[in-house]
């Protein structure tokens, strides 16, 4: 901010740091108390700044086109390290969200914390969305630590073709805000039925391995196979879709008796 040339500019913006950095306190202690839902648009404005005019000084021009800035936005963007979209969990990351809408959040349109990298259909997707309730405050990639326990279960719906249902189980140490905001995010980015196609091409690449596995050891090969590969996965990411897909399987007795060869 201070590296902008017009000096009326620079000024306005230096004088309402002080409300900038109350403006992040108040979004932090809100996300701890979860109320995210009750804060306005009204007290997150920046002083003497048409709302359209700080988003694009502070994080168009401050942030995005300017080398310090660009650094700062590179370093969140590299933030998940396997590159997977945190809001969805399969996508690659591509931008950055606001977890809180810009345009009517203006004086955190730089915080980190609301700052979310994201692949582009869940940036899409989001829109600028905003919580409406304790019920409808999507998940916070890292202010809601809902990974330390497994709550994502599938379910084989299908023979011909074999085809997963994925779903919310909750565990329950989970609140039930918790459990709601967790099948609001769900529902919100279309989970079920991404984690559906993405299993079913998983299950095309590996029919023939499957095929080879069953008629060399029989349902014993086969589920030892899966359960292994849902292991390996479920290590790394605990509410994969990946490793879901596998144990799911794996927990099927149908299936590893040989319903998948074509």
């Amino acid at each position: 901010m201070a590296s902008t040339r017009d000096t009326t500019r620079r000024t306005l913006l230096l004088a309402a740091g002080d409300s900038v950095e109350a403006a992040g306190e108040r979004f932090r202690h809100a996300a701890q108390a979860g109320t995210l839902h009750e804060l306005l648009g009204a007290d997150f404005t920046v002083p003497g700044v048409r709302a359209n005019d700080a988003v694009q000084w502070i994080y168009d021009n401050g942030m995005v086109n300017t080398r310090k800035g660009r650094a700062i936005y590179d370093q969140l963007m590299a933030a998940p390290a396997d590159e997977r979209c945190p809001l969805c969990g399969h996508g690659v990351v591509r931008t950055l969200d606001h977890y809180l809408p810009k345009k009517m959040f203006p004086a955190l349109c730089v915080d980190p914390l609301n700052l979310i990298p994201a692949c582009a259909d869940c940036n899409h997707t989001k829109g600028d969305i905003q919580p409406t309730g304790p019920e409808k405050t999507p998940i916070h990639p890292y202010l809601d630590c809902i990974d330390n326990e497994s709550w994502l279960e599938a379910k084989v719906v299908g023979s011909e073709p074999v085809w997963l249902d994925f779903y919310v189980s909750p565990p329950p140490t989970w609140d039930s805000h918790l459990a709601s905001r967790t099948r609001h995010h769900f529902e919100l980015f279309g989970l079920a039925e991404l984690f559906s196609l993405q299993a079913n091409r998983t299950l095309n690449s590996i029919r023939q391995h499957l095929t080879s596995a069953f008629e060399a050891g029989g349902e014993d090969l086969v589920r030892a196979y899966l359960t292994d590969e849902a292991s390996t996965r479920l290590a790394h990411r605990p509410n994969g879709w990946e490793g879901v897909t596998y144990r799911t399987l794996a927990q099927d007795e149908a299936f590893c008796s040989g319903t998948f060869i074509l």
